[in-house]
């Protein structure tokens, strides 16, 4: 499936991604660094196609950077590559593939010996397994909380820990504090701006308040989601908080203002050449 999760109903998709900095060779060394370069850039790259949910665009770029970290026998940089590309497989509906790069990622970090990594790409797989339903909320909570335990270096594997951890308690019910994980991850991603993060953080904060019947709560948490990928000019992340919000509306009984929020979220994706969900949207408009 395509799209953010959606707010009324059960979750299927997190957009997360895994943040690669460069690396920096060491002067006189004698390395050679072009490939890796190359790769770590690329990531960067990719990550950023994918938050604007140009996804084709990411899956081209991370496969032709990871035949670089493959030449370059870098396992590290294989690893976060294949998570990565198991991500925007995943939100393309290529659920068999994306556990594929994860598997992968899951090999060649266990090779390395990076008990961080390996951590990171465990959660990776154990949210897969949620939001397919291979795996209980339980199950998943449980190995997040073991393996978060090893995360300690790399503030957007935290944050990103945390988020799966709200995820799984929202599965189970468990509202405040599905609410206070998920802020955790906020606030981690405030303080370094990365604000699509910080918006999807909010968005999926909504849609813990809007299962919980708050929808007031929902609203303001959507908007706040809006005005933040306005300030970044996130198409993207908009159209899905608009659709979203259309979505709280139409729970709340306010059909007028859900038609509006869709209209708005539907032009948005027509300008983006989505579709996919210019069809979704039409469904709910004409519903």
């Amino acid at each position: 499936m395509k799209g953010r999760i959606k707010i009324i109903s059960i979750p299927v998709f997190l957009m997360i991604l895994i943040y690669a900095s460069c690396s920096s060779a060491p002067k006189n060394s004698g390395d050679v660094y072009h490939l890796r370069l190359q790769a770590e850039d690329g990531l960067e790259a990719a990550n950023r196609e994918a938050e604007r949910g140009n996804f084709e665009n990411a899956l081209s770029l991370l496969t032709g950077f990871k035949r670089n970290a493959i030449l370059a026998d870098d396992l590290s940089l294989i690893a976060r590559i294949s998570l990565a590309r198991g991500n925007v497989l995943y939100s393309l509906g290529k659920t068999d593939d994306a556990f594929a790069e994860w598997d992968y990622a899951l090999k060649e970090a266990s090779l390395l010996g990076d008990s961080e990594l390996l951590s990171v790409a465990k959660i990776f797989y154990a949210r897969g397994n949620i939001l397919t339903g291979r795996k209980t909320a339980r199950a998943v909570l449980d190995e997040v909380t073991f393996e978060s335990v090893n995360i300690k270096k790399n503030r957007l594997y935290i944050a990103f820990s945390w988020q799966v951890t709200g995820l799984a308690l929202r599965e189970l019910g468990l509202w405040s504090e599905a609410e206070e994980a998920m802020r955790k991850s906020l606030a981690i991603h405030e303080k370094d701006n990365r604000l699509e993060n910080a918006s999807y953080d909010w968005y999926t904060i909504a849609s813990v308040r809007s299962l919980s019947g708050d929808i007031s709560g929902a609203v303001r948490a959507l908007e706040t989601s809006i005005n933040i990928d306005r300030r970044i000019e996130n198409s993207w992340g908009l159209a899905s908080s608009w659709r979203a919000l259309g979505d709280v509306f139409r729970k709340a009984g306010r059909e007028r203002d859900a038609l509006d929020a869709y209209r708005r979220s539907r032009s948005i994706y027509i300008d983006m050449g989505n579709d996919f969900e210019v069809e979704q949207l039409d469904r709910k408009i004409n519903n």
